[in-house]
């Protein structure tokens, strides 16, 4: 079994255009969720989200370019560019060939999907464009970044709702592990934030219409965000060799199935799944310093998740820190684990952890130690990053620092 470390990380999301922006804002602890600025806002009971404001897809790419690219593979693309700069990896010969792409997305091209069922139901027209299945098909992110980089190895998508970008983490981490490839391109993205999506979720009645409040007692929903964040899994020895900065190591991962509900959440699914990322990552649970959680602010995932924490960590759990960093930029689905990522390397390599805003009341039933409202400095050697889905489907990543 190889070590597999991070060596590259892109983002962009409600909270920065780059990784460096994302981080200040977590560290600073702002807001990305505000009122939305979509088409036919006012047929919906739901009007804030984490919404990438003042993007332009015209200033970066040309009219062929945005008829190929959905905005979920254009926020998948630009984190790319800037997880594989930092890198430092160009990909030619058996590189390219031993090296692929495996990301996150639930919906895929959404945003395309809207927009032709307009077309076609509202306004009658009988034509839609011809790429249209290329543009909203799930695997249309992982298909570009791995044509934009000669990326030839392994390529695909993993769906599993608000667990995929963890699976496809985790996915990518086995393949360098067990020396598929050196190096994997993995992350998520996702963009739901058009009428359609929101309609589809307000249809769930777990959407917050003021502010997501993870673990606070007068939580009263989740709010969806956008974006995207990739990252480059690079084997130790080949990314030593070349010199290349290293982010952390990622040393563990486990996947489980409630086999229970379709929405309700299991304690016990989640707690497998993070027993599991400690055994497989042969971590002793009391060298584990800060958890990000999935913490969607919902009643029945923050009462679940923090009752596995409990269950798993024992005594140990009053001295962890858990946060979620969904009350800044929201519930980005498919791409949620892999933006959350980015606050696990912060604390590793930075150590700063990222605080849970919004906390305004505790709740007896989330009696840990949420960081609430402001960042907190602290030496943490160990992290995990949960993704607890929809269908039952729990996914956790284990960091060290390095």
């Amino acid at each position: 079994m190889r070590r597999v470390v991070i060596t590259g990380a892109g983002t962009i999301n409600p909270l920065g255009s780059n990784v460096p922006k994302t981080l200040e804002s977590m560290r600073e602890g702002r807001c990305g969720i505000a009122e939305l600025d979509i088409r036919d806002l006012d047929r919906l009971a739901i009007r804030i989200g984490g919404q990438i404001l003042d993007y332009h897809p015209e200033d970066r790419w040309n009219r062929q370019q945005i008829a190929l690219y959905d905005r979920y593979t254009q926020f998948a693309m630009i984190a790319a560019e800037e997880a594989l700069q930092q890198s430092g990896l160009a990909f030619t010969g058996d590189l390219a060939a031993r090296s692929g792409v495996v990301l996150g997305t639930a919906g895929g091209g959404l945003q395309t999907s809207d927009e032709n069922y307009r077309t076609v139901y509202e306004e009658g027209k009988n034509r839609v464009h011809p790429f249209v299945v290329p543009k909203l098909m799930n695997n249309a992110a992982a298909s570009h970044i791995s044509m934009a980089h000669n990326l030839k190895g392994p390529s695909y998508t993993v769906a599993t709702a608000c667990a995929s970008s963890n699976h496809a983490m985790g996915q990518a981490f086995h393949m360098v592990r067990a020396g598929m490839s050196d190096v994997m391109i993995t992350g998520g993205s996702e963009s739901m934030l058009c009428f359609g999506g929101l309609k589809a979720w307000e249809g769930l009645r777990v959407m917050s219409k003021d502010a997501c409040r993870p673990f606070s007692a007068n939580r009263n929903g989740m709010v969806q965000g956008e974006g995207a964040a990739i990252f480059v899994f690079e084997e130790y020895d080949h990314a030593k060799k070349r010199g290349a900065e290293i982010l952390c190591e990622v040393s563990g991962f486990a996947m489980t199935s409630d086999a229970g509900d379709i929405v309700m959440p299991s304690k016990q699914g989640a707690a497998r799944a993070i027993s599991g990322a400690l055994a497989d990552g042969k971590i002793d649970k009391s060298h584990v310093g800060y958890i990000n959680a999935h913490g969607t602010g919902t009643a029945a995932n923050d009462k679940t998740e923090c009752a596995a924490v409990a269950d798993v960590f024992g005594h140990h759990a009053d001295e962890l820190m858990i946060s979620s960093t969904k009350s800044m930029h929201g519930h980005l689905i498919g791409g949620t684990g892999a933006v959350e990522l980015l606050a696990c390397i912060m604390a590793l390599r930075d150590g700063i952890i990222a605080p849970t805003i919004g906390y305004e009341e505790p709740d007896p039933e989330c009696a840990l130690d949420v960081v609430p409202n402001e960042s907190r400095e602290a030496n943490v050697d160990v992290v995990l990053s949960n993704a607890f889905a929809f269908g039952g489907l729990n996914a956790v990543l284990a960091l060290r620092k390095h």
